[in-house]
């Protein structure tokens, strides 16, 4: 199938309610047009440097998701232009992106990542490290930075069952979570769920996922 196709697919097995994702990582610009000419303008991209490119290049009513993970001295980037934020995992990088967006008139929306994945490559808090955050007094110092929901993403790995729970996990935390309402802090977002599991995430709770391969094809390295 096409491209365009391929999107029509998947946007057809997903709730009204669920933010589709189309990640744009290494795919070319003209890859991105068909998805663009589609209907389609809500892309994350992993890197920053990429991100920036794509969003110098495409047109402007693209909302840019930043998905990958961010380095403090790469914020000042992203900070004019981003949407979400996907991959906040520190207070550190909370103040760096409040400071940026502060610069930039702006107030940033962020998820917190959360570690669920039995994997040593994943980041993320745990569940008590986000708590601590939520609760710290540098985080109420924060005016230019909103936590809108959280992120998390599964093992990578053949057995849905511990994927289930991993993403059952994660939405017994959101909700533990819903009633804590600050001016920077409002739940509304549970990321969780790509192209090999983004049906068994909506089926855990899930309004957002990140799709990439299932609609643009295998990926081209540079």
């Amino acid at each position: 199938m096409s491209i365009s196709q391929n999107l029509a697919f998947i946007k057809s097995t997903i709730p009204s309610q669920v933010t589709l994702i189309a990640v744009t990582k290494t795919h070319p610009i003209e890859k991105l047009m068909e998805v663009y000419t589609a209907g389609h303008k809500v892309f994350g991209e992993n890197k920053v440097q990429e991100l920036c490119d794509k969003y110098e290049a495409l047109p402007k009513d693209i909302e840019w998701h930043l998905i990958g993970h961010l380095q403090s001295n790469k914020v000042k980037y992203i900070a004019p232009f981003v949407s979400l934020i996907h991959s906040v995992d520190s207070i550190k990088l909370l103040q760096e992106i409040n400071k940026q967006a502060s610069k930039n008139n702006r107030i940033i929306n962020c998820l917190l990542q959360i570690y669920i994945a039995n994997e040593d490559t994943k980041f993320g808090l745990s569940f008590s490290e986000a708590k601590q955050l939520i609760d710290s007094n540098e985080f109420k110092q924060l005016n230019n930075i909103k936590i809108v929901g959280l992120m998390g993403m599964a093992t990578n790995t053949e057995d849905t069952n511990q994927i289930r729970m991993e993403f059952k996990s994660l939405k017994t935390f959101f909700y533990s979570l819903k009633n804590h309402s600050t001016a920077n802090f409002e739940l509304s977002i549970l990321s969780m769920g790509m192209s090999s599991d983004y049906k068994m995430a909506i089926e855990e709770g899930s309004t957002m996922v990140r799709v990439g391969s299932s609609i643009f094809g295998e990926r081209t390295y540079l």
